[in-house]
């Protein structure tokens, strides 16, 4: 096979989405799996739309998902000269012609065509006027009318487009400036694109881009039009079944490699396997297993995903991820080597870094401003507990080791002189370090704190 060369072409104007992301990343694997190039594009021509901090967040989203690109970023808003250097090559030679239509002639035609029961598109009145530009005046194709035009996709197989179906296009406006047809042809063309994988919202644009490959003289590339992306209620994925923006999962406290997984399973499979690493994908990727059905986004088995990649991951790692969502929720200058002690703690509690954050202040909250559940306090420090609290105290600040076994033989011991039972203090030590009767194991967290935060905790717990 040769040389593979995909490439992912987002508008900056707005955000990366589900959608694209998928795209995105069924582009970059295919390139990745054949050993290709994968090429990044920037569709800016609609300068009153396009805004530049969106094309960085769409670069932060793909650096965030690994979607590495080769060469240099293209932007359409700086090849305006080459689309027009081939649209008057196709007035040369005969394949475009200059129209004088206005936009409500234009409508007339169209309505006229409804009328008498036909397809409602341009009349082809200019087609073989001989005019040349003027004011208010576009470039056309000259589409075939007669036969078919062929697209064979790789996910929808083939199909075939009536040419009468189709009108003479437009190429260039009448402010000179190139349609999105016309321009994703040149570009794709000339960066020596092969195989294009996008949604089928863009199957109706295929055929008329083909017209136009051909009237150039170009080699097609392979296309592959995938489904698009349900919700859970089988409609159209969009903002009211939650975040469709890929960078509102990563504020949500989700992996990227959680991300990547679920994305491409919406679309793509190999077998029942649900969880790829990504030398995985990149190992078993071709566009032979692209699905033609929809594919509907669960957000539950996102957070299944998210919460397998969690417990998967090292402590170290997500001690990093995990300072961050704790600087979000106000705690600055936090010790990583304490953070990665507390992360094992928690790796198997939490679907989400965001979750994991709200279960790790207890951790990091200065001791006086660790705040208590007062129900718990009033329903288990009796004064024969605090008692026994106090005693205790004593012991764990005497432990030569302040480690899970030594706290849990010197306490187990102390019970067992008196014929009393765990449960007595389980509650109460819990509450006394973390302000809470929910934790992870109570020895586990006693030692990941830390015999200072320990014994500073057991003093304020003791004089409420």
């Amino acid at each position: 096979m040769s040389t593979i060369v995909t490439r992912f072409a987002p508008s900056p104007t707005g955000f990366l989405h589900i959608g694209g992301a998928r795209t995105a990343i069924f582009n970059w694997l295919l390139a990745r799996h054949f050993g290709g190039t994968f090429l990044l594009r920037i569709e800016d021509t609609d300068l009153q739309r396009s805004q530049s901090d969106m094309t960085q967040s769409i670069l932060d989203a793909m650096a965030w998902l690994g979607l590495d690109h080769d060469g240099e970023i293209t932007y359409q808003s700086q090849r305006f000269d080459l689309y027009n250097e081939y649209i008057d090559k196709l007035l040369a030679t005969g394949h475009a012609y200059w129209c004088s239509c206005t936009p409500e002639e234009v409508e007339a035609m169209r309505e006229e065509a409804r009328a008498k029961g036909l397809k409602p598109k341009y009349s082809g009145r200019c087609r073989e006027a001989g005019l040349g530009p003027g004011p208010g005046r576009v470039v056309r194709l000259k589409a075939p009318v007669t036969g078919a035009t062929l697209v064979d996709d790789m996910v929808k197989g083939a199909v075939s487009i009536d040419n009468a179906e189709m009108d003479d296009m437009i190429l260039r406006r009448s402010d000179g400036s190139p349609t999105y047809n016309l321009a994703v042809v040149v570009d794709d063309a000339t960066m020596g694109v092969t195989h294009i994988i996008r949604g089928d919202d863009h199957l109706n644009n295929t055929p008329r881009q083909i017209l136009i490959y051909k009237a150039l003289g170009f080699a097609l590339p392979r296309f592959g039009h995938v489904p698009m992306i349900l919700g859970p209620d089988k409609k159209k994925l969009s903002k009211r079944h939650g975040a469709t923006a890929v960078m509102e999962y990563e504020t949500e406290g989700f992996l990227p490699e959680a991300m990547l997984n679920g994305l491409v399973r919406l679309g793509w499979a190999h077998g029942d396997q649900e969880i790829f690493s990504r030398e995985e994908l990149v190992a078993l990727f071709t566009a032979d297993n692209l699905g033609s059905s929809a594919a509907v986004f669960d957000k539950a088995k996102l957070l299944w995903l998210n919460a397998h990649y969690i417990k998967e991951s090292s402590p170290a790692r997500l001690a990093v991820i995990l300072n961050a969502f704790l600087e979000r929720r106000g705690y600055a200058d936090l010790d990583l080597e304490y953070l990665a002690r507390i992360v094992p703690l928690l790796q198997a509690r939490a679907q989400t870094m965001e979750e994991m954050a709200q279960k790790a202040e207890c951790f990091v909250v200065a001791d006086e401003a660790l705040a208590y559940d007062m129900a718990a306090v009033k329903k288990f420090f009796t004064d024969d507990v605090r008692g026994h609290l106090a005693l205790l105290r004593e012991i764990l600040a005497g432990l030569c080791c302040f480690n899970q076994a030594s706290m849990e033989a010197a306490v187990q011991g102390y019970l067992d002189e008196r014929e009393l039972k765990f449960k007595l203090i389980a509650q109460p030590l819990r509450v006394s370090i973390t302000g809470s009767t929910a934790s992870p194991g109570l020895f586990e967290t006693m030692e990941a704190m830390g015999r200072d935060r320990v014994l500073t905790r057991l003093d304020k717990a003791l004089s409420l």
